[in-house]
């Protein structure tokens, strides 16, 4: 058994710390140009929920709102990463832990902002 598990972990590519940091990076680009995407359709979705809404003298705010919303939560997540980078702070792991982070997080409000789009 140990045996198989060496020759297993042999042949096994060898990644280095670039290699992973340049991995979270991609999956990051990855991520965000989804969450561009999908930040596209709700804000425009949000805007024609205003221009439909005449009833409280113009709309409600829906587009205005998704704006500040994605204005804040860009600093959370980035102020967020940074915290969970710092763990590594100096050390070669703390960009690939950052990036993960912006990965998981932009993953999370991507799903958020589909789920913004109403159907009536």
């Amino acid at each position: 058994m140990l045996l198989i598990a060496l020759l297993i972990a042999a042949a096994a590519p060898v990644q280095t710390q670039a290699d992973m940091n340049r991995s979270a990076g991609s999956s990051y680009a990855v991520a965000d140009a989804a969450m561009t995407a999908q930040w596209k359709r709700t804000y425009a979705y949000m805007k024609r929920r205003d221009g439909q809404d005449t009833s409280r003298g113009g709309g409600f705010g829906f587009a205005a709102s998704l704006l500040a919303s994605q204005r804040a939560w860009l600093q959370f997540r980035d102020t967020q990463c940074v915290i969970e980078g710092g763990q590594y702070a100096g050390g070669s792991a703390q960009g690939m832990t950052m990036a993960a982070c912006r990965t998981r997080l932009t993953r999370a409000r991507t799903a958020q902002l589909k789920s913004m789009i109403w159907y009536q």
